[in-house]
């Protein structure tokens, strides 16, 4: 086969770019989530490369289902939410602090 050639029988290959167009998304945070190998990819000489089954993978892991709430149809409300999480360990709330700008000034 000559060099100038491309073999067409192997899938086409997308660019971080392209996925980060794809995903509305910066090329960087692609590229960083494929370092952490939190997304299916395959490492070229040029960097990071995905296929068609990539891409549809990385959709169906950033995809985000809504949470089955029961709502009473009585009261029409949202159940209120639980001091505890589901585990038992009860839920730390955590408060902002104040910028260290306005703690430095006062």
């Amino acid at each position: 086969m000559n060099s100038g050639q491309k073999n067409h029988a192997l899938p086409p290959t997308y660019s971080p770019a392209q996925i980060a167009e794809a995903l509305d998304c910066s090329e960087w945070w692609v590229k960083e989530q494929a370092r952490r190998r939190r997304i299916p990819f395959i490492r070229s000489g040029s960097g990071y490369r995905f296929t068609k089954s990539h891409v549809e993978e990385i959709f169906h892991i950033l995809e985000e289902r809504p949470d089955h709430v029961n709502v009473s149809e009585e009261q029409g409300t949202l159940p209120r939410r639980r001091s505890q999480a589901r585990s038992g360990v009860p839920v730390v709330h955590l408060r902002a602090r104040r910028p260290r700008r306005a703690r430095n000034a006062a």
